[in-house]
């Protein structure tokens, strides 16, 4: 793509969705690193910070539809995917899809459904596609979930297990805005989610998507992500280290962040910025400690720099 059209990606769109989403211009920006490089995303968050918001907010910047799963206890996977029913009328079978069969998908509170239910996102989130009674059915394209839940609460929740976790590209934390941020907010300056219009139409998604995958690493580069994945493989503090699928999904945010930056290359600082949300919910530590802090500390022994 022209570089004018890269660099007016971050002016445009994210320009945007910060007048909904007040105060959180990195966040914002990670998460429009994994859409664009084919990942999801795992806000682990408070209630009441803006997540179901952001969420909206993307879909309709990108022309995208949008639809919510209240995920819960006695949720069942057809309720997520579909399934076949008896039409009287046409006097057979017929496949009804289910909420999983849009562009934008919020999975709230992603940890009160069961694990069957959980299970469900499995093949969907790694192949775009959904297996039901012996077919398969492709999902829309681009297709992108935005999962949600809440870490202060241990009851009744069901927590995600590392294979399911490694589906997500990046875990991020919104927080609270800062107290300017909130002055404009009871000031009424929050744009309304109603009010925004998409800024761009899906074809040039899926061509900055393709975009993305052809931003040059150097052989420099490539050393760095392998130095870090078998570091972490190594380290005694560390019980289950980077695998092959986080290790990809490290190089594609990297990707997608040098692409925001409008270069066509990745340099240090790429990597410098999305190591730690790639690497915060798959490092399983021996000792019970941050794993985000591990993250950083590896970047700091294997790069000498840290986020």
């Amino acid at each position: 793509m022209p570089s004018s059209t890269v660099s007016n990606l971050p002016e445009t769109l994210l320009q945007q969705l910060a007048t909904a989403v007040l105060d959180k211009d990195r966040a914002l920006r990670l998460v429009i690193a994994a859409l664009l490089g084919e990942g999801h995303v795992l806000l682990e968050d408070l209630p009441g910070v803006g997540k179901t918001t952001l969420a909206l907010a993307l879909s309709r910047s990108l022309g995208l539809d949008f639809v919510r799963v209240q995920m819960t206890s006695d949720l069942l996977p057809g309720d997520i995917l579909g399934g076949t029913v008896f039409d009287p009328n046409a006097r057979q079978f017929v496949f009804r899809p289910g909420p999983i069969f849009h562009s934008v998908i919020l999975v709230d509170e992603i940890n009160r459904a069961s694990p069957r239910a959980q299970s469900a996102l499995l093949e969907a989130m790694a192949e775009g596609q959904v297996s039901l009674d012996g077919q398969t059915y492709s999902l829309p394209d681009p297709f992108f979930v935005i999962a949600t839940q809440n870490p202060m609460e241990h009851q009744g929740v069901f927590p995600l297990p590392e294979s399911q976790l490694d589906r997500f590209s990046v875990i991020l934390s919104l927080g609270y805005p800062s107290a300017a941020a909130e002055a404009r907010l009871l000031a009424g300056e929050l744009t309304p989610v109603e009010a925004l219009a998409p800024v761009v139409d899906v074809a040039t998604v899926k061509a900055w998507r393709q975009s993305v995958a052809q931003v040059f690493l150097s052989a420099e580069i490539r050393q760095m992500l392998l130095d870090l994945a078998h570091r972490s493989r190594a380290d005694g503090r560390i019980r289950l280290g980077l695998s092959p699928r986080g290790l990809l999904a490290l190089r594609r945010m990297a990707q997608s962040w040098a692409f925001l930056a409008g270069r066509d290359f990745i340099e240090p600082g790429d990597l410098r910025a999305v190591t730690v949300p790639v690497l915060a919910h798959r490092l399983l530590l021996r000792e019970p400690g941050s794993s985000a802090q591990m993250a950083a500390a590896l970047m700091q022994e294997c790069w000498g720099f840290g986020p």
